[in-house]
């Protein structure tokens, strides 16, 4: 029987639950992926938690990400046959065992890409292209700073970086987790003890840099944005400041999501930097997601780009999953296994 994953509630991780489901059936444009792996991204503890926008009402199924083989097509213009394997970026629902998609968010895999390594692509890799490079124009000369360099979308930054020769690179991260990100070209900063603000403004002779990556949100903003170089732009693109962790109430949440700025355009005017809000979920143009996707797939086959996968959770222990990434012990991408 289909099943999938179902968020009943706004939450801790125990108010996910398993749902069988009837089987989704491909209309024209569609095809059916029997689903091997699904991603997990903080995006989906945000809505889990109420605080992501836009998100369906509860009881939902999230994901933005899958891996597996077409089993159904809704008519035969689609492109693709039954039986091939695919990768697909989804605006929601993608945790269950048998998702639709439309035909023009998913991508044939070559034999090269296990199943595996494609789930951990769409969302960290899109996401991360899509603000150095479609937003940022990043260019070879210019500098970056990745706020959670070790996660997902930081070890895929970097990799970027790396793959357009950029070198002056900085990533924040808890210090043990050092390793992952000099292995990548970038200088480690440890967000426990040290002060990134004050290690960027020292080592760019006060200038700032031009791009900045911030997945935290609330007032980290703000600091973020006094390290920027004029000229640069913030890219924010979560907000993890406000999930709670074993050691963070949901009241210290609340308080974290209630300090985020309201940006003073005369302000950003005057100082000559910008801010952008991504939300790989609701982009709408498909064509700039196509030839992201498959720049991505390019990086991956000449072996410029390489998903790093901290691990692999069976779907049912899923509420295991969303504990151990709002605990921050994951180095690259945790994936859901549909068997």
């Amino acid at each position: 029987m289909p099943r999938r994953v179902e968020f009943t509630k706004a939450g801790a991780p125990n108010t996910i639950r398993i749902a069988e489901m009837p089987m989704p059936e491909p209309k024209n444009d569609e095809v059916r992926v029997k689903v091997s792996y699904a991603g997990i991204n903080f995006a989906d503890l945000l809505m889990r938690l109420g605080f992501y926008q836009p998100r369906p009402p509860y009881p939902f199924t999230p994901g933005y990400e899958v891996s597996g083989v077409i089993d159904a097509v809704g008519d035969e213009n689609t492109g693709f046959a039954i039986g091939q394997r695919v990768v697909a970026a989804m605006s929601t629902g993608g945790q269950a065992s048998h998702v639709l998609v439309d035909k023009k968010r998913v991508l044939a895999l070559p034999d090269e890409i296990e199943l595996e390594v494609a789930a951990a692509m769409p969302v960290t890799y899109l996401t991360a292209h899509h603000m150095l490079h479609h937003l940022g124009h990043m260019e070879k000369d210019d500098s970056v700073l990745i706020h959670g360099g070790a996660g997902g979308v930081g070890t895929a930054a970097l990799q970027l970086c790396q793959w357009a020769g950029v070198t002056k690179v900085w990533a924040t991260a808890s210090g043990s987790k050092a390793n992952i990100i000099e292995s990548f070209g970038g200088r480690a900063i440890d967000r426990h003890n040290e002060d990134f603000v004050q290690i960027i403004k020292q080592e760019t002779e006060g200038d700032g840099v031009d791009h900045i990556l911030d997945p935290i949100g609330g007032e980290h903003l703000t600091r973020s944005l006094s390290a920027l170089k004029e000229g640069g732009r913030l890219y924010t693109y979560g907000m993890s400041a406000v999930a709670p962790t074993s050691k963070r109430s949901m009241l210290r949440s609340f308080l974290a999501w209630r300090k985020t700025p309201a940006f003073d355009p005369l302000r950003l005017m005057s100082r000559n930097r910008g801010v952008f809000g991504v939300h790989m979920g609701t982009w709408k143009d498909e064509a700039v997601m196509q030839r992201q996707l498959h720049r991505i797939l390019d990086g991956m086959m000449s072996g410029a780009l390489s998903p790093v996968i901290d691990s692999v959770f069976d779907v049912e222990n899923v509420a295991e999953a969303h504990q151990y990434l709002h605990d921050a012990k994951n180095v690259g991408k945790v994936l859901l296994r549909f068997k």
